[in-house]
């Protein structure tokens, strides 16, 4: 397997709806937290965004878990669209979009 495939996993449509429940939880957390919904909700990656990143942390652990450059990442995100063309549009949208994880509180403080 070169650097650039991603590990295979299940179906889009089963990643879909894990992701789902992912953007489910981040949501209760926040609001139990005392944040307003109306404040927030536009951080939170879209569900096919959720799934592109849960694919491409797969991958980067697949190969060691190392942070990877710019150009393998890139590489990476890019193999995802080919890998699965649905996901093209979200791919696109979070090339260039560091930090990935904006929407987490952990790496809200980091960037304090």
């Amino acid at each position: 397997m070169s650097e650039e495939q991603t590990p295979k996993r299940a179906s889009v449509e089963l990643l879909r709806a894990e992701a789902a429940d992912e953007l489910s939880v981040l949501v209760e957390e926040r609001v139990r937290a005392g944040e307003d919904p109306w404040e927030f909700m536009e951080e939170l990656p879209s569900v096919d965004e959720l799934v592109v990143l849960m694919l491409r942390a797969e991958n980067i652990a697949a190969y060691g878990g190392g942070r990877p450059s710019e150009a393998r990442n890139y590489r990476v995100l890019r193999q995802i669209a080919m890998d699965h063309p649905e996901l093209t549009r979200a791919v696109w949208r979070l090339l260039g979009s560091e930090p990935h994880r904006r929407w987490d509180a952990a790496t809200r403080a980091d960037a304090s």
